[in-house]
C-alpha cells in the first residue's frame, strides 16, 4: 500500500470523465501500491496547471553500458532545493528490446512485470516506444542496476537510447502474415547483433534505425520512421486464387470490383474484360470472375501498391520470386 497522501489533481481528474479510457486512471490505480506514482501524478498537475515540463536530464547508467537508460530528474523544488514531489524526483526509464516481432507468452510478461516490480519500478511499462523498446518507466537511480540485472538474467538486453544505434523493429511477418515476402525477425536480430555495440557504447552524430517489413503495406512504418528500410516485395506476377476472386465477386458484384478494386489501382494495371478477349501473356495474372467476364492484372505495370491483396485476401497474392528493397536515407 503506498504510504503518501494522494495530490489534489482537479485536471487530470477532468481527463477520466470523457467517454474513452484514459492514462490517469491506469497512473492512478498504480499509485494505490507505489509512492512513486502518488508524487508523479502530482508533478503532472503541476505541469498541466503551469504549462511547463518539469524534467530534465543527466547521467545514469549500468556497467559496462554508455546507453539505454533514458535519465529524468525533477526541476520542481523548493526554496531550500529540496523537491516538491520527492518520490518521483528521479523518474528513469529503462530501453529494453524485445522479442523480434513481438512475440511474447503471458508467462514471460508476468515475470517481466514481477521483476520491474520487485527491482522498485513504478510499475508502468509501454509496449512499444517508437524505437520498438519496451519501456520500463519510472525507477530511482539506485535501482537502475537491480532492475537490469533481474532482466538481464531472463535473457533481454538493454535497447539504444542518445546518439546511438537504436533497438529495431520488424513486423509480425513470416510468423503469422500471408503477404510477408522475407524471414524479418531473422534479419532484425541479424543486422541488430552485428552491429550492437554501436547501441549500447553511443558513438553516432545522431541516431540511427533499422526496421523492416515484410511487405509494402509496412506495417511498422519503416519508409517513415527509420533511416534504413527493408521491404518485402516480389519481382514476378501477382499469385491468383481463382475461387477466392469469385466468391469476393459474388458477394460484392461488378460495382465493388470497379469501385474498391480496378479504380483504385494506382497504374491502371487492373481491367476487367470479356473471357473471350483474354491475350495470353506472361506478364499478366488471370482470374475467371464465372460470369463471363475475367480479371486481368498488367505486372510490368505493378508497382506493389498492395491495394488489390488487401481488398481481396488470399484471392491475391505476392509472387513467388519474392527479395527486398532497401531504402537508406532519413
Amino acid at each position: 500500500m503506498s504510504t503518501r497522501t494522494p495530490h489534489d489533481t482537479p485536471m487530470l481528474d477532468q481527463l477520466e470523465s470523457g467517454p474513452w479510457p484514459s492514462f490517469v486512471t491506469g497512473l492512478k490505480r498504480l499509485a494505490k501500491d507505489n509512492d512513486m506514482m502518488v508524487d508523479l501524478l502530482g508533478q503532472l498537475e503541476t505541469s498541466y496547471a503551469t504549462r511547463k515540463g518539469y524534467w530534465k536530464g543527466g547521467t545514469v547508467g549500468v556497467f559496462g553500458y554508455g546507453g539505454g537508460i533514458i535519465p529524468r530528474f525533477t526541476e520542481l523544488k523548493d526554496e531550500s532545493g529540496k523537491p516538491l514531489f520527492p518520490e518521483a524526483s528521479e523518474f528513469h526509464t529503462l530501453r529494453v528490446q524485445p522479442p523480434a516481432g513481438m512475440h511474447y507468452s503471458s508467462d514471460l510478461l508476468r515475470k517481466l512485470c514481477d521483476v520491474w516490480v520487485g527491482a522498485g519500478g513504478s510499475g508502468l511499462i509501454a509496449f512499444h516506444g517508437q524505437s520498438g523498446d519496451i519501456m520500463f518507466q519510472g525507477i530511482s537511480t539506485e535501482n537502475v542496476q537491480k532492475a537490469f540485472d533481474g532482466l538481464n538474467e531472463m535473457g533481454f538486453d538493454l535497447g539504444g537510447a542518445g546518439p546511438a544505434l537504436r533497438t529495431s523493429m520488424s513486423c509480425v511477418g513470416a510468423a503469422r502474415c500471408e503477404m510477408s515476402c522475407f524471414d524479418e525477425a531473422r534479419a532484425l536480430r541479424t543486422v541488430i547483433n552485428n552491429n550492437l555495440d554501436d547501441m549500447h557504447r553511443p558513438s553516432l552524430p545522431y541516431k540511427f534505425k533499422f526496421k523492416f517489413s515484410g511487405c509494402p503495406n509496412d506495417c511498422v512504418n519503416a519508409i517513415q520512421r527509420s533511416d534504413m528500410a527493408t521491404i518485402g516485395t516480389w519481382r514476378d506476377n501477382i499469385r491468383v486464387d481463382e475461387k477466392l476472386v469469385q466468391d469476393y465477386y459474388q458477394v460484392h458484384g461488378m460495382h465493388d470490383l470497379y469501385n474498391d478494386v480496378v479504380g483504385r489501382c494506382p497504374t491502371r494495371a487492373i481491367t476487367v474484360v470479356p473471357s473471350g478477349e483474354v491475350k495470353a501473356d506472361p506478364h499478366t495474372s488471370v482470374a475467371s470472375l464465372g460470369d463471363g467476364n475475367t480479371l486481368c492484372i498488367d505486372n510490368k505495370n505493378c508497382v506493389r501498391c498492395m491495394h488489390c491483396l488487401n481488398v481481396i485476401p488470399g484471392g491475391l497474392l505476392p509472387g513467388k520470386d519474392r527479395g527486398v528493397t532497401i531504402l537508406v536515407g532519413g
